[in-house]
């Protein structure tokens, strides 16, 4: 059961990429996202009609034990982190067409048989 030509040439550019990214060690998953926020206090501007909320503030979120977890980083950790988080998106995708080339060899050889 070995691969065809084009789906070892396409494994083995997913694997230099996937090599790429591991190397870097910028991997992060979640989000980040730009929060303006309102005040607990009575008589400030963040209350009144238009308000002007509070930020810009940045959260990165994630899933941890099924559970969004957070926390609040300041604008240059929004923009640096922002590229690990691309990262943890690209390996999913990477993982995923090679998940693709396994299935498409998979069900050939089903056909065959």
């Amino acid at each position: 059961m070995r691969l065809e030509q084009a789906e070892r040439e396409k494994a083995r550019a997913i694997a230099t990429e996937l090599a790429r990214i591991a190397r870097s060690g910028k991997v992060l998953p979640g989000t980040i996202t730009q929060r303006q926020m309102r005040c607990g206090k009575a008589g400030c501007a963040c209350h009144a009609d238009p308000p002007r909320l509070h930020g810009p503030y940045w959260q990165w979120t994630r899933k941890l034990a099924r559970k969004t977890v957070g926390k609040y980083l300041n604008g240059a950790q929004a923009a640096d982190y922002q590229d690990w988080i691309e990262n943890d998106r690209r390996l999913r995708e990477l993982v995923t067409a090679l998940e693709a080339i396994g299935i498409s060899h998979l069900e050939a050889e089903q056909r065959r048989s």
